[in-house]
């Protein structure tokens, strides 16, 4: 187990550079899936890449639980069960439904291991390391109406993420190469309704968890994704049009 005051240090830390990097990604797109660039580097098959990239995060996770023993509060367990929930999809199930012989560049995918590794820890330390006192009310601290809510968004926000890249999935027919808007779901709202429900089901996770944590990493997810959602309305809008665009916004229904 690591010492406490460095394992705050690095959450502090955490806070800051994500800050760096949600400035940054809105004057440099990271190059995967369309934004994809032989500047980028060295590439290799996507569906690998996810894989390499997502699995640390569960297995960083797995092991914190294993070597602090297995603890079984209610709390913790519930909270374990939700992030492993998520990043078993993301880790051996979306790869598997993708299609497509596209690539991911190397640099991307280290980026993304490293992320998910300190994410983990994050996690992990704070469910198992250092514990809220909390958690030790058991399963009565998961009737709390805090956590109930919790479980609603959490579940809501993976419910939207998937759906959403169910649509993008099938915007085309096998063969075909065209580009497509899309349009069903919470796509009628946004043109990043995946990344609405990645950002929903996060923010679900840290009212269940309550740490700061929980919640640092719903600024990381924020940082992460809301430029990118800003780089694939822009380029939707140049690509498709006004008309065609109506009213979306980027990433958040009405506001952005």
């Amino acid at each position: 187990m690591v010492n406490e005051v460095f394992f705050n240090s690095l959450i502090y830390c955490m806070v800051g550079l994500a800050v760096v990097v949600f400035v940054c990604l809105y004057f440099v797109t990271a190059g995967y899936g369309q934004f994809r660039t032989k500047e980028w580097g060295w590439s290799i098959d996507n569906k690998v890449a996810w894989v390499l990239m997502e699995a640390p995060a569960f297995l960083t996770m797995l092991a914190i639980w294993w070597w602090s023993g297995c603890p079984t509060m209610a709390p913790q367990i519930v909270l374990l069960g939700l992030f492993l929930l998520h990043y078993f999809q993301r880790s051996f199930i979306f790869p598997l439904l993708m299609s497509g012989k596209s690539k991911m560049p190397v640099t991307i995918m280290l980026s993304g291991v490293t992320f998910n590794i300190i994410n983990g820890i994050m996690q992990g330390g704070a469910l198992y390391w250092f514990p809220r006192e909390a958690y030790q009310e058991g399963w009565s601290y998961l009737t709390h109406p805090a956590a109930i809510v919790g479980m609603v968004v959490f579940f809501l926000g993976m419910a939207v993420n998937l759906h959403s890249d169910h649509v993008i999935r099938h915007l085309r027919q096998p063969g075909d190469t065209r580009h497509y808007l899309p349009e069903k779901g919470m796509y009628r709202y946004v043109t990043s309704a995946n990344y609405l429900g990645e950002l929903i089901e996060w923010t679900g996770f840290a009212i269940i968890a309550g740490s700061l944590a929980a919640w640092v990493f719903v600024w990381w997810t924020a940082a992460n994704l809301v430029p990118r959602a800003h780089a694939i309305h822009k380029k939707y809008r140049a690509e498709f049009g006004n008309e065609a665009m109506g009213d979306r916004k980027r990433i958040i229904p009405l506001l952005y």
